[in-house]
C-alpha cells in the first residue's frame, strides 16, 4: 500500500532511508526538511504494517508564481530494492503532485533511473541553479509549457545548495 506520511511513520521512514543509502545524510535531510517547513508532500510504501520505501516531494522557490517541487530522495529497503517498489512510488508521488498543483518537479538522481519516468537534462535545459549543467539534474513538467521559457529555482536551505 501507498500512503501519505503520518507522524508516527518518522522513526520508521529514518531507519529506511539511513539503510538505503548506506549513511544518515539523506535520512538527516528529510528530517531538516521537515522542521524548515518545505516539505509539499511525503508517501510511505507500507506492507503488513512495515515501512519499506518513501518519497519526499519539497518545494522549490522559483521566479514564478507557479508550484516547482523537488523529488528527494527516494529510498526503498535494501532487501526491497529493484523489486519495482521504487517505480510505484515515483509514479504514485508523481500522481500526487499533479494533485497538488506542482506544474514541474526537478530531480537531482540517477541519470539511468529517471529518464523512465518522463525526466530529462533536456527539460532541466532552462533551469537556473547550484545543479544546473549536472547530468543528475532532471525536470518533467506536469503541466503544458512549465518548463518553456527560462526559470531560476532555488533549493530549501537543508539541501545547502
Amino acid at each position: 500500500m501507498i500512503r501519505h506520511v503520518r507522524p508516527a511513520d518518522h522513526p520508521a521512514i529514518f531507519a529506511v532511508v539511513e539503510a538505503a543509502f548506506g549513511q544518515s545524510t539523506e535520512a538527516e535531510l528529510v528530517e531538516r526538511l521537515r522542521s524548515d517547513g518545505d516539505v509539499v508532500f511525503e508517501l510511505v510504501a507500507e506492507e503488513a504494517g512495515e515501512l519499506l520505501g518513501h518519497i519526499l516531494f519539497s518545494r522549490l522557490w522559483a521566479d514564478s508564481a507557479n508550484l516547482y517541487a523537488a523529488l528527494a530522495p527516494l529510498a526503498v529497503r535494501p532487501d526491497r530494492q529493484r523489486s519495482g517498489l521504487g517505480k510505484r512510488l515515483t509514479e504514485a508521488s508523481l500522481e500526487t503532485a499533479r494533485e497538488f498543483g506542482a506544474h514541474a518537479v526537478v530531480v537531482l538522481g540517477h541519470p539511468a533511473y529517471y529518464p523512465k519516468f518522463g525526466f530529462s537534462t533536456g527539460a532541466a535545459a532552462r533551469l537556473r541553479s547550484p545543479f544546473s549543467g549536472n547530468p543528475a539534474f532532471m525536470a518533467l513538467a506536469l503541466e503544458p509549457g512549465a518548463l518553456d521559457e527560462p526559470l531560476t529555482v532555488a533549493y530549501p536551505d537543508a539541501f545547502g545548495a
